[in-house]
């Protein structure tokens, strides 16, 4: 997922934090992910430390259920390796095979994430809010894109 509409301005980066738009969009998107879990949890929940990822995951938070443990991951910033992010998660599923995890991040980490399990194509971009969801199957490592959902394309 990437974060929500964020403030333009602050006095970094990393400090710059949601709209109040974005906070809309952010419990937009976490009501139609609790839909597609269909009953299931977050076992693991991976966010930016920078300010506006981690009010969208507190947007989300109260419309999602967690199982398991919220990250605040110092790697998934807008300049993160997607590589290294890529075989962190994989070691991560490989290991403690959870069902679901939920990583809050930026543009263009997001997309290019998305592009290490998918390997298709160019990576995709994602609008405010947009969340990717990857199958991957624990046994092969094989993935691929069910849905790439932004809150425009839910009309609302």
């Amino acid at each position: 997922m990437r974060h929500g509409e964020a403030q333009a301005f602050a006095a970094s980066d990393s400090e710059r934090g949601l709209t109040a738009h974005g906070e809309q969009q952010s419990q937009q998107m976490a009501t139609w992910l609790n839909q597609q879990l269909e009953g299931q949890t977050l076992d693991k929940v991976l966010v930016s430390p920078y300010l506006r990822a981690q009010q969208t995951w507190q947007a989300c938070a109260p419309l999602l259920p967690i199982a398991d443990e919220v990250i605040t991951e110092e790697d998934i910033t807008p300049y993160g390796q997607s590589d290294r992010i890529h075989a962190y998660l994989s070691a991560m599923i490989e290991v403690e095979k959870p069902g679901v995890i939920l990583v809050i991040s930026h543009l263009p980490l997001v997309g290019y994430l998305t592009n290490e399990w998918v390997k298709e194509g160019q990576a995709p971009m994602f609008a405010t809010s947009a969340m990717a969801i990857i199958d991957v199957d624990t046994a092969t490592q094989q993935a691929s894109l069910d849905t790439l959902m932004s809150p425009r394309q839910l009309g609302r």
